[in-house]
């Protein structure tokens, strides 16, 4: 670290340049450098910040020349790192603009939350991945795949491939090829998943193919972890990185190719804070760094497809599973024919077939995308339904902590012995069945079935998610019980029955991209049987087995149902024909979010290409104590979001308790 001792000549005018702070203050400040310093663009730098003496930023250009250098601070010093490199610069720059997020908060991610100088005794060792260390035999079209990635990486130009295989074909075997030609050529290379949980089904395979583990980067590492990966990707040390989606605003010192796997899952959209998509963004950080990117996946997502069709995108096909292995077989469960009992949930055909495979030494996975035990408690003598206090929200019984729990906030209560509004006592009663629930009449109707439940609330991280992966390849389990986490990526051999005890759940509600998601979703769980030797079967329990997802699924005709599903879309221009963004206003004061609101309306732009839906309470109208209003703006493919809606809000003065988050392309309508 340099410190700058002199001062500033009187006789000499002095420099100035900005400096982006990692904080939501703008677009950053100007500060003097000091006279015997000469201090490049992107370099780290320390500066005074109202009575903060050492505050870590970037200098991100000149000075804008507007404050009188006499009133102006000076650079304090300039920490011993390279200069961030101008790809980062601009793609920070990018992020922000188009999401309209203060640049700040962007670099925050990019210095990985807050970053802290290595210590004396912390060491970054050279990852340096073999790519020749366990080269896999590959089938001719694999290996027509790989040669065509391997050709994208070795142009060192920005291109879109998105590698379409069915699940079980091996696509992961396929990209690692591509990962292995980018470690010959001396480059780092990144490779995104969209759950954290997910590293543990991938990492001991990446490991065993390049001799070494990747380098990883998620939420769940320790302090000492980040600091350690951030300067070894920093320095260009870790060459193979394996992350969540913040991982694309790392500081890369030699980025040559990045993996979106799993493209489709929605879990690359980010929320909150910083609202981007994960696999938007890697395509944008690819063309500013002029490297190829890798859309893997086995359920493409239409925006995705519709950039093939367009020829934005190169499209590698991978047809069929590796070796032995076939499609499962899929049937229907029409439940209104089904007589079955009670507080049952699981039909006779599927029940025999989970005794089937319990018998032949088999796994199974039963499938319900609700965490808990029962989705509702209601009083059954007055009909109250137990709500949240602080979200619009039903409280969610689990069997596990014996308590109520939101899923929105968090927030959790015993289940009371006597009904809050008619006082009644004992009259609780839970309605619906949650994956707890499930767990609880296999017991009853298949007791020698040795069971686990997997789903966000029982894994919590990696560790817990390869410890429930050991336990599947170590046959300690027969039937696995979980909701989507299951979905992603893992590979049971053993497995060959899935049931999916309510397929229609996801279909209702009026979102724009249920069918999709539902197609997605129930073709990847189906995706997880008969991956080995023994052939799978998939049961369906369904209450709308005509639904175009259902007969979709049955008849494997993925590409006709999604040219149906882009048809509907073009009909009423919708993404990707078409361009949405939501503004939601939040506060406390409920009164107050809808004058807000209203106001936002009234100042709306009076474009042709715009329009504007709303307010109206957000599907959450109350959430963690907070009112929210919504507006949606619907626009024409050239219309220009980012910068209409700026322009819109921009002078606009609005009350300093209300928030205004704005969510350009959003994904969830929730």
């Amino acid at each position: 670290m340099n410190s700058p001792d002199a001062k500033p000549s009187k006789n000499l005018k002095p420099e100035t340049v900005r400096v982006l702070l990692p904080l939501p203050l703008g677009d950053g400040y100007d500060y003097l450098i000091p006279f015997d310093l000469s201090i490049p663009q992107g370099s780290f730098v320390m500066v005074p910040l109202g009575r903060k003496e050492g505050v870590i930023g970037i200098v991100w250009g000149e000075g804008s020349g507007n404050v009188d250098p006499r009133k102006l601070k000076s650079i304090t010093s300039v920490l011993d790192l390279a200069p961030l490199d101008e790809t980062t610069r601009r793609f920070v720059d990018w992020v922000s603009s188009y999401t309209l997020t203060p640049a700040g908060l962007i670099l925050k991610m990019v210095l990985g939350g807050q970053l802290r100088p290595l210590k004396e005794k912390d060491k970054v060792p050279d990852t340096l991945p073999d790519p020749t260390f366990a080269t896999p035999t590959l089938s001719p079209e694999q290996a027509s795949a790989a040669a065509a990635l391997n050709t994208a990486v070795k142009d060192s130009a920005f291109s879109v491939t998105l590698l379409d295989g069915v699940t079980g074909s091996g696509k992961t075997e396929v990209y690692s090829e591509a990962l292995a030609q980018c470690f010959k050529d001396d480059r780092q290379a990144l490779l995104l998943l969209p759950e954290i949980a997910m590293t543990a089904a991938l990492f001991s395979r990446l490991e065993a193919r390049f001799g070494l583990p990747p380098t990883l980067w998620h939420s769940g590492l320790t302090e000492k972890q980040r600091r350690l990966n951030w300067h070894a990707i920093k320095q260009g040390k870790a060459r193979f990185i394996l992350g969540a989606r913040s991982a694309l605003f790392l500081p890369y010192a030699n980025l040559g190719l990045i993996v979106v796997d799993e493209e489709h899952e929605g879990a690359y959209k980010q929320e909150e804070g910083v609202i981007y998509h994960g696999r938007d963004m890697a395509v944008v950080r690819a063309r500013l760094g002029s490297i190829p990117v890798v859309l893997a996946s086995a359920t493409p997502s239409l925006e995705t497809l519709h950039n093939v069709q367009k020829g934005k995108y190169r499209h590698l096909i991978l047809s069929r599973r590796f070796g032995e292995a076939t499609m499962p077989a899929i049937r229907i469960v029409d439940l209104r024919h089904e007589k079955m009992p009670t507080q049952s949930f699981i039909s006779d055909p599927l029940l025999q077939a989970l005794q089937g495979a319990l018998e032949n030494g088999q796994q199974s996975m039963l499938f319900l995308n609700r965490r808990g035990y029962a989705p509702l408690t209601l009083c059954r003598a007055c009909g109250l339904r137990l709500q949240c206090p602080s979200c619009t929200s039903w409280m969610i019984e689990h069997k596990r902590t014996n308590r109520l729990h939101c899923h929105q906030c968090g927030y959790s209560m015993t289940i009371p012995k006597a009904c809050p509004t008619c006082g009644a006592e004992d009259k609780f009663a839970a309605c619906g069945p949650g994956i707890e629930r499930i767990a609880e009449e296999i017991a009853a109707r298949l007791p020698d079935a040795r069971t686990a439940i997997m789903a966000s609330d029982t894994i919590a991280d990696a560790k817990a998610a390869q410890a429930m992966v050991t336990q599947m390849d170590d046959h300690a389990i027969d039937l696995l019980i979980g909701t989507q986490i299951m979905a992603k990526g893992y590979h049971f051999p053993r497995l060959t029955v899935v049931g999916v005890i309510d397929a229609d759940l996801g279909l209702a509600g009026g979102d724009p991209r249920a069918a999709e998601r539902t197609f997605q979703l129930l073709q990847q769980v189906a995706g997880r049987s008969g991956r080995a030797e023994d052939a799978g079967t998939v049961y369906l329990q369904t209450t709308n087995p005509d639904h175009p997802v259902m007969q979709a699924l049955i008849k494997g005709e993925r590409d006709a149902f999604m040219q149906a599903e882009m048809r509907e879309r073009k009909n009423y221009h919708l993404p990707p024909f078409g361009r949405l963004a939501s503004l939601t206003i939040t506060g406390a004061d409920k009164g107050q979010v809808i004058d807000t609101a209203r106001q936002i309306a009234a100042a709306a732009p009076q474009d042709k290409g715009m329009r504007i839906l709303g307010p109206a309470p957000a599907p959450f109208a109350l959430l963690r104590g907070k009112h929210r209003y919504r507006l949606m703006v619907q626009a024409g493919k050239g219309v220009s979001l980012s910068s209409a809606i700026g322009a819109w809000l921009a002078p606009l003065s609005l009350p300093r308790t209300i928030k205004v988050q704005v969510d350009i392309d959003p994904y969830s309508f929730l």
